[in-house]
């Protein structure tokens, strides 16, 4: 029976242990990100020129009736461009 307890008591210790370091761990990371930010600050993306695509008629009616059938009538095509 004193083995129970003391095997519990290191199962509570170890336990403890590893949640302390894990907050060490996610806190520790917390500070190195907003030094980072800091420090290289992201680049704003560049903004492409985009040129206007050339879709016939027939091909942008045959995209608006599919949206059409498949949102039963919800859904608009706003844009369309080549990836």
């Amino acid at each position: 029976m004193e083995n129970i307890g003391v095997g519990l008591m290191l199962m509570v210790v170890g336990m403890a242990t590893v949640f302390v370091i894990l907050l060490i761990v996610i806190y520790l990371s917390k500070y190195l990100i907003t030094i980072v930010n800091k420090v290289a600050p992201e680049e704003a993306p560049r903004k492409v020129p985009t040129v206007a695509p050339t879709t016939d008629a027939g091909a942008m009616d045959a995209i608006k009736a599919a949206v059409e059938i498949l949102t039963a009538g919800k859904g608009q095509v706003i844009k369309i461009e080549k990836l």
